[in-house]
């Protein structure tokens, strides 16, 4: 039996998740009602996973957090609304150790967590096997996490940038595809690259749409690189990462020689979005495979396994994120298991190795 710990203020919502985890039949459930509670509830009840909202009475979930990592840590999934504010706790969560969340798609108490009830059951047993990292300044904002890749200086205006230069279809690309854990792994990698890295960077990171523009401008104030969402047809520059918009998937396109990202409806046969396995499969009808390099980091499931083993089958370079950081180390492995992974490296390698694959 798994022991799963409920925190949340409302007992509807309490109600509501206790009865769709019974329903799995190999659940112990106990309740906290706040964020003392829950501090007090991970030190007797010892539970194996935690679902801990964020917004709550006497003591929130972002503080009850910080103090669960510090005495009894524990694989925790966040409850967020689907809000600016709910996005930017959210990331400020994953950065102090939580290993995932879930967005409530009513708001804060909602009777249509059906909506997402398959993800929430998916994402509790998965995380029960994740490493969990928790930051070491937890009581600062996200952005000071430990360990902090080297300060990034301030980025020149654009005009003044030796970035931006236009990609072709011959051009390095790099591609990234990445899902439980991302944004605390792209803030361990990304940072580290120079504003004049002479390629694009593609991001397919699992994770709805209202979360994809808050990590896209969280990320291009950390980074020297600018980052942008993409949620249209969009001419890719070398010094840019691109992240794909959530809720929708994004493929590589050529238009006038020139490489283009694109937004576009959900493919409803992948079961993850945006899809990697799309971009993937994009960037091998639009690439000279062994201009591009491809990264699988930190994720449940297999997606983009498939598509990357078939680029590096082609010559293409890939990396698998190694089982020493990958918070959940699926998506990883299934591209190892395949034998799609040029190299295996841990996260805080990455940033070298694109850096060499580029050149100067």
């Amino acid at each position: 039996m798994l022991k799963l710990l409920i925190v949340d203020d409302s007992a509807l919502m309490r109600r509501h998740l206790t009865q769709l985890f019974e329903s799995e039949g190999d659940f112990t459930i106990c309740h906290a009602r706040n964020g003392n509670e829950a501090v007090a509830m991970n030190r007797e009840f010892k539970p194996d996973v935690v679902t801990l909202d964020i917004n709550m009475p006497e003591m929130d979930g972002i503080s009850a957090l910080s103090l669960i990592m510090a005495e009894r840590p524990v694989p925790v999934i966040m409850l967020s609304s689907l809000t600016q504010k709910g996005a930017l706790a959210t990331f400020e969560a994953l950065n102090l150790g939580a290993v995932d969340f879930v967005a409530k798609p009513g708001g804060t108490i909602s009777m249509s967590l059906d909506d997402v009830a398959a993800d929430l059951i998916r994402k509790v047993r998965t995380v029960t096997k994740a490493k969990i990292r928790p930051s070491s300044t937890s009581s600062k904002s996200a952005l000071a996490k430990s360990p902090a890749p080297a300060r990034p200086t301030p980025r020149a205006p654009q005009s003044q940038s030796s970035a931006g230069k236009a990609t072709g279809v011959k051009d390095k690309v790099v591609l990234i595809g990445v899902s439980t854990g991302g944004p605390r792994t792209l803030e361990d990698i990304l940072p580290a690259l120079p504003a004049n890295l002479n390629a694009p960077i593609v991001i397919a990171q699992h994770m709805p749409a209202s979360f994809t523009k808050s990590l896209a401008s969280r990320l291009d104030r950390a980074c020297p690189m600018r980052v942008e969402e993409v949620d249209k047809a969009t001419a890719l520059e070398s010094g840019t990462i691109y992240i794909g918009r959530g809720n929708a998937d994004i493929t590589l396109t050529v238009r006038k020689s020139q490489l283009h990202a694109i937004s576009k409806p959900e493919d409803k046969e992948y079961l993850w979005h945006p899809s990697v396995e799309l971009l993937g499969k994009s960037a091998l009808r639009c690439c000279d495979p062994k201009k591009v390099l491809a990264i699988l980091l930190t994720g449940m499931g297999h997606d983009g396994s498939r598509a990357f083993t078939e680029l590096h089958n082609h010559g293409a370079s890939t990396i698998a994120e190694s089982s020493e950081t990958a918070i959940v180390f699926g998506m990883p492995a299934e591209l190892i298991e395949r034998r799609g992974a040029g190299k295996v490296l841990p996260a805080q390698a990455i940033a070298n190795e694109i850096i060499n694959f580029v050149g100067k």
